[in-house]
């Protein structure tokens, strides 16, 4: 799949139903590009995960309500790429929300757990972008979805569990992006 098709197939799905969401889209692609050379040869695959990471909440798409799931099942149903797939099914400890929803075992039967600087950077691209593409910190991030989902919610429970492995794969990109030679 090439950078232009998975833009292509988030601009069709997100830039009309949800523009907030493509706001969001888009400035995790932008990230992501930028984060391209800590990844080698995957640069290409970091930069389309990250425009298709949030396509699962496309009313086209939508089929079980968890976004991670429902984006990488529509991607392999058109022949899209396994572990660009797999990518978005598990971007941004997704096997947390999937729990709490009851999708667990679909979601690691169906799709494979990468664990790799691919996934860390696309982690990090997606949770230092808030809703409107602005830059934020993990904290922020956390914070500003916290007080838009409220504290008893699904989301906000899952963040709770996932936010020591969030910071984690974030911690990781940073110390990669730190030892970058300038």
């Amino acid at each position: 799949m090439g950078l232009e098709e998975a833009e292509s197939v988030a601009q069709d799905l997100l830039a009309e139903s949800l523009p907030r969401r493509w706001r969001h889209v888009r400035a995790v692609a932008a990230k992501a590009h930028s984060l391209g050379p800590l990844v080698g040869q995957d640069g290409g695959l970091l930069v389309a995960a990250a425009w298709l990471h949030d396509i699962g909440y496309a009313p086209a798409v939508v089929d079980t309500g968890f976004h991670s799931l429902d984006g990488a099942r529509w991607l392999l149903r058109r022949g899209f790429d396994r572990r660009l797939a797999d990518l978005v099914a598990h971007h941004s400890c997704a096997i947390y929300e999937a729990a709490e929803r009851g999708l667990g075992h679909a979601l690691v039967t169906e799709f494979a757990q990468e664990a790799s600087p691919v996934s860390d950077a696309l982690w990090f691209a997606d949770m230092t972008t808030g809703p409107d593409g602005q830059d934020f910190t993990v904290a922020e991030r956390l914070a500003e979805i916290r007080s838009r989902y409220g504290p008893e919610d699904l989301v906000t429970r899952f963040w709770r569990k996932a936010e020591a492995p969030l910071l984690e794969a974030v911690r990781r990109t940073q110390d990669r992006l730190a030892a970058q030679p300038m």
